[in-house]
């Protein structure tokens, strides 16, 4: 399901509620160094008809006019979200667009959160880094415990270590949200005892605030993924849970 503007939505997010959309890479193609088994915007090969990204005019431009849009009509808007067609801190413009929206949110929507989905590669780049460290919700992936699984389940191109991510995580001292993908693929399963417990025991370390656990909710790109109940993860997370740790399970 690929994104056609910039600006998109407000649409009902299950984790973000009232969430308008940000889609800083190409209005009719896929951009991304993930590409992975689950991705609702299918396949990285079928995307590239357009590798036009947008600027930081005109993404000021298009988030000014539907925001003042949004105002006027009284429409609830609890993030302003970057997600889109793949991976937004690609866009080069990216720690730019970042300022310029917290500018406008400020203007038009002071009580809205602004959120990034990330799938955390970039935070190595110091602009990025920084970007990500003003927005209220840094949402940051991590699949998978190991780079050996995480190259089943997220597929990422060039050079990808687990343990570099982490790395970058853990510069947000817990001042970040987890988000993790829970599923049963060939050659990968969440619920699978050692795999589980080596990513808790990352959460341990990282100690994020808020961990956002879901599952498949709408039609993937590899066939035969299985997705688990809420309950199932719940009674997987259990011990986080009794720790105290702010988990938030979605399916």
């Amino acid at each position: 399901m690929l994104r056609e503007k910039i600006v998109f939505g407000p649409i009902r997010s299950r984790r973000l509620g009232s969430s308008l959309g940000i889609n800083l890479l190409p209005e009719r193609g896929k951009l991304c160094n993930f590409d992975c088994i689950y991705c609702e915007c299918g396949w990285n090969r079928d995307g590239r008809g357009d590798k036009s990204l947008p600027d930081l005019e005109m993404l000021r431009e298009a988030l000014e006019a539907k925001l003042a849009a949004c105002a006027a009509a009284g429409t609830e808007i609890d993030s302003i979200t970057f997600s889109g067609d793949g991976e937004p801190t690609l866009n080069p413009a990216f720690p730019q667009i970042i300022d310029a929206t917290l500018e406008l949110r400020d203007r038009f929507y002071p009580d809205a959160r602004v959120s990034v989905l990330t799938n955390a590669t970039c935070l190595d780049d110091p602009a990025v880094f920084e970007a990500l460290r003003k927005v209220d919700s840094p949402i940051l992936k991590l699949d998978a415990p190991t780079t050996e699984q995480a190259r089943l389940v997220n597929r990422p191109a060039g050079r990808y270590e687990v343990s570099r991510v982490i790395e970058g995580m853990r510069r947000f001292e817990g001042d970040f949200i987890l988000q993790t993908m829970f599923l049963r693929a060939k050659g990968f399963d969440s619920s699978e005892p050692r795999s589980l417990q080596a990513w808790m025991d990352i959460v341990r370390d990282l100690r994020p605030r808020q961990i956002m656990v879901y599952t498949i909710a709408r039609p993937t790109p590899q066939a035969g993924l299985t997705k688990f109940s809420a309950a199932e993860m719940a009674a997987m997370l259990r011990p986080l849970i009794e720790e105290g740790f702010n988990i938030q399970i979605y399916e």
